[in-house]
């Protein structure tokens, strides 16, 4: 797979019937590689080692309702009360990210009301902070660490 610009992580593979499988260790299953799925471990373990967020307060791929319609996020980090700190796009490679990509996960995000956004194709991150008041978002140069009292 394509290097990716993120830190070296080591993980697990499995080949089985042609198929390459990387292990998700919060889904605790092994998972068809794909270009976007390489992208969201590469980000499971971004949060986990370089921002410390816990495994427990972290989440992938699940489909949740919103405004009548089935979505899927990527990545969440819950905050202890259950609310969503940060919502994470994931994109392959080769996709570009537009102000439309960031359109789309600020008004899917009215909803789910996470307090930070991270938009990666892998190759380039984009983090930013929602202001709900205003109904805007700031761009920031990184999403903040894990801060067991901020959450």
């Amino acid at each position: 797979m394509l290097k990716l610009n993120f830190p070296t992580y080591t993980f697990r593979f499995k080949n089985s019937e042609n198929k390459v499988s990387i292990f998700d260790e919060i889904r605790k299953k092994f998972i068809i590689l794909t270009p976007e799925e390489w992208v969201r471990q590469h980000v499971v373990h971004y949060l986990m080692h370089e921002k410390k967020y816990p495994k427990s307060l972290i989440n992938v791929e699940k489909v949740l309702t919103v405004n009548g319609l089935r979505k899927r996020y990527d990545v969440v980090v819950f905050n202890s009360d259950g609310s969503i700190h940060i919502l994470v796009e994931c994109k392959a490679p080769e996709v570009k990210i537009s102000q439309a990509t960031f359109d789309q996960i600020a008004r899917y995000n009215m909803t789910m009301q996470a307090r930070f956004l991270k938009v990666t194709n892998g190759l380039n991150h984009f983090y930013c902070q929602m202001d709900f008041e205003n109904e805007r978002y700031e761009f920031l140069r990184n999403l903040p660490d894990y801060k067991e009292n901020h959450l």
